[in-house]
This record gives structure tokens, C-alpha cells and sequence, in this order.
């Protein structure tokens, strides 16, 4: 899990005004988050089976998300990805 203050960070760093907690960039940055502790989780406890399965589905969530946002609006998608430092 990761702490509120994470999550505060994260959604802080790519929120378009000071009210945005929720948008679907906002989720695609708590979710990258709670996938890279997860991974480093699963590089100490290979057998975690629970924890791989939960991994997958975040995964799976985090396309979903970042496919819409492409839908909607190509230019933020870049942004996003770029910001976050995913799909290089």
C-alpha cells in the first residue's frame, strides 16, 4: 500500500487544477505508483500469488485508463506517459 502522502504526490504531479483528485490522469498516476512498489514487493517474494494477480488487474486498469485518455485527448496522453515515465 502506499501512504496518503504518496498518493498526495502523485496526484499533484499531474492534476490541471487544485481540486483534481479524481480525473483519469490522477488515477493513472496512483495506480503507476501502487505498481512499482508492487513489483518491488513481488522481486523479494516471488510465490505471492495474491499480490501477482492484484498487479495484473492495476495493470490492466492503468491501460484501460490511458486508452481513454489517448481517445480523448492525444496530446495529454503523451504528456502523461512522458511525466510518468511509462511505455518509453
Amino acid at each position: 500500500m502506499i501512504t496518503s502522502e504518496q498518493k498526495a504526490a502523485a496526484i499533484k504531479s499531474v492534476r490541471s487544477s487544485s481540486k483534481d483528485t479524481g480525473s483519469s490522469a490522477a488515477q493513472v498516476a496512483v495506480l503507476s505508483e501502487r505498481i512499482k512498489q508492487l513489483t518491488e514487493h513481488l522481486k523479494t517474494n516471488q510465490h505471492d500469488f495474491m499480490a501477482r494477480r492484484g498487479l495484473l488487474q492495476m495493470v490492466g486498469k492503468r491501460r484501460r485508463l490511458l486508452r481513454y485518455i489517448a481517445e480523448r485527448n492525444s496530446q495529454s496522453y503523451l504528456e502523461l506517459i512522458k511525466k510518468l515515465g511509462i511505455r518509453h
